[in-house]
């Protein structure tokens, strides 16, 4: 690829997929963009811009707006779907505006084990995946990255915040602010590997297998945390953290 404009989050993947781009390709040639929008963690903005200064990459934020479109918001299972257009819409007038050739996401082959609806965004927009291509697993991104120096290469898996409430469950910015604000307790904590799943009153938490018993150990500091921020009930998930737990009810 002689020209690229990468869909960077500041996570795990994009980060590797960035830096691999700035060893192989001019800097004048890639463009880094990092969407700012309430279904991600404002403090990952941070991160992006420090990283690609200190690439020496041009990196631009743009507003996505799916928090508007109803067929999201409604939060059917196919919600990932109308997310991704909206971005990758973006994103290839981005690239075409400023002569790009390729818009790049970091997906890899771990990524086809869950659920994504927002992959037929990415096939209809054309959008290439790099790290899937080259056959990368999860594991091989964070060996890779560890090699290299990356500071992300331990950093927990990022998500979606939508991804921890019910399909069917209409998805709203205040809801994403309590969550975000929960997880954010829950890591300050010591807990990395951290979901707060949202069921109107009542939060599923999920943290590794062998951090449960630590969380325990806080109960009553989290109880009350989580309280204030509106849940009646407070709960543990005892088969831990994992990606897409909320898919299992697709998958069954």
């Amino acid at each position: 690829m002689d020209s690229v404009l990468i869909a960077f989050s500041g996570g795990v993947d994009s980060t590797l997929l960035l830096k691999a781009a700035s060893m192989v390709l001019p800097k004048h040639s890639i463009l880094a963009v990092t969407a700012n929008s309430s279904t991600y963690p404002a403090e990952e903005l941070f991160f992006s811009r420090k990283f690609t200064r200190q690439l020496g990459i041009e990196h631009r934020i743009i507003r996505t707006s799916e928090t508007k479109d109803p067929r999201f918001i409604s939060n059917a299972p196919d919600r990932c779907y109308f997310c991704k257009r909206e971005l990758f819409l973006r994103l290839k007038g981005l690239a075409k505006k400023n002569k790009l050739d390729f818009v790049v996401d970091a997906s890899n082959v771990s990524d086809k084990t869950d659920f994504r609806p927002g992959n037929i965004a990415k096939k209809e927009f054309k959008v290439r995946s790099p790290l899937e291509e080259a056959g990368f697993t999860k594991s091989d991104i964070r060996k890779l990255s560890k090699h290299l120096g990356l500071v992300t290469w331990d950093k927990p898996s990022l998500a979606c915040l939508a991804s921890r409430i019910p399909y069917g469950t209409k998805i709203s910015r205040p809801l994403l602010e309590r969550i975000n604000k929960a997880e954010i307790f829950l890591r300050k904590l010591g807990f990395k590997d951290v979901r707060l799943r949202h069921y109107n009153g009542l939060c599923r938490i999920e943290v590794a297998k062998n951090d449960i018993r630590r969380l325990l150990g806080k109960r009553n500091k989290i109880v009350d945390r989580l309280k204030k921020l509106g849940y009646n009930y407070v709960t543990i998930d005892l088969e831990g953290y994992r990606t897409g737990s909320m898919n299992e009810v697709i998958k069954k």
